[in-house]
């Protein structure tokens, strides 16, 4: 069986809490994504320099936010994680050219860990986290997405997790429900219309996107999507199992290739 290639939304910690459109979607979309038997997870809230991967047996839950409900310091995600699929993936980048170090003691970040409370509730596959190399261009995050296409064979679920806008400082964090800004949506229409018509050319330069310097004033919430595209089949099909905005301008937009 060959699985898709994902990407989530997470947006504010909150969501953790459940009981919002998004999370009822993850909890939707979940039932799509049951063929797997590990996830291999690329976060917006990792980012280091070279390439890394968690080698813990049992990875820590790390609540990476402040200010936020006591509740929210309270959630676990026990899942395990899975040193040998660790090595496994260090493996094929090295073939592709890439080196990765395996951390043994960092645990998954709520860009992992909040999204997968919904998709996989029961936290019983194990679970890897890959880092983001802040010294790569996106377009070659997507060559590191090209060299996992082998997981996606062994029944492992690469998955990008952060946001397709993502500029904290226009969310209106008091209103989940607030005004969609039109730059937002137009920057959002922007990436759903290259992913339909899988142009990785202009995905790989939003900048020159509509309000693309607007839409990412920092890449990470955005080079999650290259990874996983990279990892898809030339020209995939294409779906959204989500698509909205919240507190105004972070897009909620999740992606499918199959």
């Amino acid at each position: 069986m060959r699985l898709p290639v994902a990407f989530t939304a997470h947006g504010s910690p909150m969501n953790a809490l459940g009981e919002t459109p998004f999370t009822a979607a993850l909890e939707r979309w979940a039932g799509s994504l049951t063929e797997a038997r590990a996830l291999l997870v690329v976060s917006a809230h990792w980012e280091t320099h070279g390439l890394a991967l968690t080698g813990a047996a049992r990875p820590r839950t790390i609540h990476d936010f402040g200010g936020f409900p006591e509740r929210l310091y309270e959630i676990e995600y026990p899942a395990p994680g899975d040193p040998a699929l660790a090595r496994e993936v260090a493996s094929l980048l090295a073939d592709a050219g890439l080196e990765a170090r395996v951390d043994p003691d960092r645990g998954l970040d709520h860009g992992a860990w909040s999204p997968l409370l919904f998709l996989r509730p029961a936290a019983d596959l194990p679970v890897v986290q890959l880092s983001l190399d802040r010294s790569r261009s996106l377009a070659a995050l997507a060559d590191v997405g090209r060299a996992l296409r082998p997981l996606r064979e062994r029944r492992v679920l690469v998955l990008g997790s952060g946001n397709l806008v993502h500029n904290l400082r226009t969310v209106d964090f008091g209103d989940r429900d607030a005004p969609v800004e039109g730059w937002s949506r137009d920057f959002d229409a922007w990436a759903r219309e290259r992913l339909l018509a899988w142009d990785l050319e202009a995905l790989a330069a939003p900048e020159d996107a509509p309000a693309g310097r607007l839409a990412h004033p920092t890449r990470e919430h955005y080079a999650p999507l290259l990874v996983v595209a990279g990892a898809a089949d030339p020209a995939p099909a294409v779906s959204f199992p989500w698509e909205g905005f919240e507190h105004g301008t972070l897009s909620m937009r999740c992606v499918q290739l199959d």
